[in-house]
C-alpha cells in the first residue's frame, strides 16, 4: 500500500487493485507543485469526495474527465451537481459500502458543513462525510473535515481502523490537540497521518504538537508528494 499526501486534504492511495484520489485539489493548492499534476492523478480508478467545499471539490470534475475515474460521493452531490455538469459519479450514503475491486469503501459521518462555495448560485451539496477504506489487511479512517465527535467511537468499534488520516489544522476543523484527543479517546491506531494543515496562515503550520501528544503511535508527517509505504 502507498499513501501519498498531495497537500491540504488531498491524497493518492494505492491499495489492492485500486488507485484512489481523496479530495484531489491540485490547481490552486498553494503547496502542490503544478508540474507534478499528471503524475499525481495517473492511473486513478476512483475519486472519493468528502464534501463540496472548493478546497476539496473544485477540481474533481476535471480530474474525473482526465482520468476516467468516477467520483464517489453523497447522493446530493451526484444528483444536483456532478450529473447535471456531465460528470460521472457513484452515489452512496453514510453507512453504505462500495465494493471497488479488492477494496471496500464505506461512507461514515463527519461533523463540518458542505457547500459548493466556488460556484455562482450553488446547488445543495448534501452532507459532509468521511470514509473507511479496507484492503490489504488494513482499514484506513479518512476523517474528512470534521471536529471531534462521539460518532468516532462507533466508527472505531465497527471498522477497527488501524490507520488514521486526520484533519488537524484547526480554525475550520479540529486542531492538532483535537486530533490527538480523538486518536487517544476513540481509536487504536497503529499509524496516524495528519492533514489539512500548512496550507494557509490560518491553519497550523506544523504537526509537532500531534507527534508529541501521541508518543505510542507511529505519527507520519510526510512532505507534499512524499509516499508512506505500508
Amino acid at each position: 500500500m502507498k499513501i501519498t499526501w498531495l497537500g491540504h486534504g488531498s491524497f493518492r492511495i494505492e491499495i489492492g487493485d485500486q488507485v484512489l484520489l481523496i479530495d484531489p485539489w491540485l490547481n490552486g493548492n498553494p503547496v502542490f507543485p503544478d508540474a507534478e499534476r499528471a503524475g499525481a492523478i495517473a492511473g486513478a480508478t476512483h475519486i472519493l469526495l468528502t464534501h463540496g467545499h472548493g478546497d476539496h471539490a473544485s477540481e474533481v470534475l476535471a480530474i474525473s474527465e482526465e482520468t476516467g475515474a468516477p467520483i464517489c460521493c453523497c447522493h446530493e452531490l451526484s444528483e444536483l451537481w456532478i450529473g447535471p455538469a456531465g460528470g460521472k459519479a457513484i452515489a452512496f450514503g453514510k453507512g453504505g459500502t462500495l465494493a471497488l475491486g479488492d477494496v471496500a469503501v464505506s461512507m461514515v459521518h463527519a461533523l463540518h458543513s458542505s457547500s459548493l462555495d466556488f460556484l455562482e448560485d450553488p446547488p445543495p451539496a448534501g452532507s459532509e462525510a468521511g470514509f473507511v477504506i479496507r484492503g490489504e489487511g488494513h482499514a484506513i479512517y479518512v476523517s474528512g473535515d470534521t471536529d471531534v465527535m462521539s460518532d468516532m467511537e462507533l466508527i472505531a468499534r465497527r471498522y477497527a481502523p488501524d490507520i488514521g488520516i486526520l484533519c488537524a489544522g484547526g480554525h475550520f476543523t479540529m486542531d492538532m490537540d483535537g486530533a490527538a484527543f480523538a486518536a487517544r479517546t476513540f481509536f487504536n491506531f497503529k499509524m496516524v497521518i495528519p492533514c489539512h494543515y500548512g496550507t494557509f496562515p490560518l491553519l497550523a503550520q506544523s504537526a509537532d504538537t500531534l507527534v508529541a501528544a501521541l508518543p505510542d503511535i507511529d505519527v507520519r508527517t510526510p512532505a507534499v508528494l512524499e509516499t508512506v509505504e505500508i
